[in-house]
């Protein structure tokens, strides 16, 4: 069985409820989930004219998901002024779209229980093609507002710098 290398003690993985996400060179206020990094490769299908009995199976195009953040309404601009990057329907005729910087760079760390970083992806090109400004508003419910924004983006990758930390032993004091 694969063992954690740095923490052979440790047998549990890492739990899902602490992260954070960065872009342009700092974190986002309140995000409380964020959607899972999905990525797909088309299976091309064909076969050798002397062999019609098989058929050969070779990597196509890879599509990657949109991802979904979502944080509770506050009064932080941050998701509504880049969705209005794309499309910001009073901006005058022809200035709808700003396509010098409605794409970021995007940074999603995952934390382990201790608070140290333990993973981290780089998510790329990403803009807004969804924005959720608040949900549909119940009297009767119990609930936080959330605003969500699903972001398309182009490929992500695993930062391999971000290594197995060493976590930390607690002790009763004497």
């Amino acid at each position: 069985m694969a063992q954690f290398t740095v923490n052979a003690q440790r047998f549990d993985p890492y739990k899902n409820f602490k992260f954070r996400v960065k872009w342009d060179g700092r974190y986002v206020a309140g995000v409380s989930k964020v959607g899972s990094l999905k990525r797909t490769t088309e299976v091309v299908e064909h076969r050798e004219g002397g062999d019609p009995s098989s058929v050969r199976k070779s990597p196509g195009q890879t599509k990657y998901e949109g991802i979904t953040l979502e944080r509770g309404v506050t009064h932080d601009k941050e998701f509504e002024q880049w969705a209005n990057k794309v499309w910001n329907f009073g901006s005058g005729l022809g200035s709808e779209v700003s396509l010098a910087d409605f794409r970021k760079d995007l940074i999603i760390e995952m934390y382990n229980e201790a608070g140290q970083l333990v993973k981290a992806y780089q998510v790329f090109r990403c803009w807004v093609s969804e924005y959720q400004a608040l949900p549909e508003l119940d009297a009767s419910a119990n609930a936080v507002a959330i605003e969500m924004i699903k972001l398309e983006n182009e490929g992500w990758e695993r930062d391999y710098d971000v290594s197995e930390p060493s976590e930390p032993s607690f002790t009763e004091p004497v």
